[in-house]
């Protein structure tokens, strides 16, 4: 039997018919990597706020906060995004379609139900509201 090549394997993705969900996907990215940026001690060229490849989809790895820790995993097979704390406490949030005001929304509920509370800057670009 004959190995599949990559174009038999992955589908084409026509950029127009998924625009929108780039786009927003986009936002709900920034949003997960600000709550990294601030809670990560920084790294020169922001090194500290990158998201790795899993074989789901994406992951923060652990985020201090104080003597914890947490991780955001978006879960692109279940469609959920997954924060799981270091002592045992996980929330889960479907990624469906909505605005990035309720995504935001329910990002930050989750967390404070873990009681990882954390404060980011909705407007700042991700370079520009590190501490000095």
């Amino acid at each position: 039997m004959k190995p599949e090549t990559p174009v038999e394997i992955w589908p084409e993705l026509n950029y127009a018919d998924w625009k929108d969900t780039c786009a927003t996907l986009h936002m709900w990215l920034q949003i997960v990597g600000k709550i990294r940026l601030v809670q990560t001690p920084w790294t020169n060229h922001s090194w500290h706020v990158t998201l790795y490849v899993t074989s789901r989809g994406l992951t923060t790895s652990p985020i201090p906060h104080g003597s914890d820790t947490f991780e955001i995993r978006f879960d692109f097979i279940d469609h959920r995004l997954r924060i799981l704390k270091s002592d045992g406490g996980e929330r889960s949030i479907e990624l469906k379609p909505r605005s990035v005001a309720d995504f935001y929304k329910a990002v930050m509920t989750a967390l404070e139900e873990l009681d990882l509370t954390v404060k980011i800057d909705i407007v700042a670009h991700a370079g520009t509201n590190r501490s000095p």
